[in-house]
This record gives C-alpha cells, structure tokens and sequence, in this order.
C-alpha cells in the first residue's frame, strides 16, 4: 500500500505542478488530462464560450485554481466567470460554472467529491462531459440532469451552449 504524503498548504501554493494538481487536506492529487479528445473538447468549449464572453459578459478561464475550502483547491478543465474579471491568481469567489471533462482513467467516486467540492462552495453549475460516449450531466444545488437535447442551459444569467458545436471539434479529422 501507497503511503500518503501530506504536504502544507503554503508548500503547494508555492510548488509549480506541470499539469497543476488538485490539493485535498494535504494532499496533491493528480488530474487525469493529455489525452487527444479531452484537449479538443476543452479547446471547443473555451472557442465557443470565448466567442460569446463579452455578449454573455462572462470570463473563460482554462484549467484555474479555485480554493473551494480552507485546505482544497481543485482546477476545472474550464470554468465561467459571471461580471467582472477576478484579479487574484486564485480565485476565492465561486465560479459561475466549473466544467470537467472525463478522461479515460477519472473514478466516479473521485469526480463525486470534485463535484461535491464545488456545489458545497457554491458554484451554481458544475457540467461534467463525457467526450467517448458524448454524454453530458449538469449538476446544481437543484440535483443531477443528464442533459438529452443537446443544449446545456444556466439560469440568472441564461446561457445557452450548443452541445453539437462543442463536439464538433471532435469530428474533424
């Protein structure tokens, strides 16, 4: 069995983690990233977000630290911004939505308390994205929807995405 290294909170804000690493009550966790799909489909979803920040008046932000607690930060694939641009390098305020995008070797359990982390910090919309199956869930204080029309959806403000457009990448050759 594996021990556990429990590092301090100031020694991982101070180490640079390439890719970054989640940190969770002491210890750093690696993300499950660098395969083809989940690039591409990262890449479409900030295009197309980016496209429409300043209509939507929302910030796009890859892959950005957010302490969701005292001892956790995690990194979302993407996340949105409602209003002005944060200026600290960590974001303290929640996000308006944190999306994560499955790679092969992510545990439901695992992506559970990512999930868990940011409802209970009060993100709003947590979209989780499975590029393989291209199935899509969105979760909020309202509970878990797998989405089946093709169009992810927030409220207060009301942004609508295009799910055939984020995979679109996904189809070019």
């Amino acid at each position: 069995m594996k021990a556990t290294v429990l590092v301090p909170v100031e020694e991982y804000l101070r180490t640079t983690y390439r890719p970054d690493c989640d940190y969770v009550d002491g210890e750093v966790i690696e993300r499950n990233m660098g395969e083809r799909d989940h690039s591409k489909l990262q890449r479409e979803f900030i295009l197309y977000l980016g496209t429409r920040a300043k209509q939507w008046g929302i910030h796009v932000f890859p892959e950005q630290r957010v302490q969701v607690s005292a001892s956790r930060f995690r990194i979302p694939d993407v996340c949105v911004v409602v209003g002005r641009e944060p200026r600290e390098q960590i974001f303290r305020e929640p996000p308006f939505i944190c999306i994560e995008i499955l790679s092969r070797d992510d545990r439901q359990m695992r992506m559970e308390d990512r999930i868990h982390d940011y409802l209970k910090f009060g993100v709003p919309y947590v979209w989780v994205i499975n590029p393989v199956s291209r199935r899509v869930w969105t979760y909020s204080t309202d509970g878990i929807k797998e989405v089946t029309d093709g169009v992810l959806r927030t409220e207060n403000p009301a942004l609508e995405v295009s799910l055939r457009e984020g995979f679109a990448g996904l189809d070019e050759s």
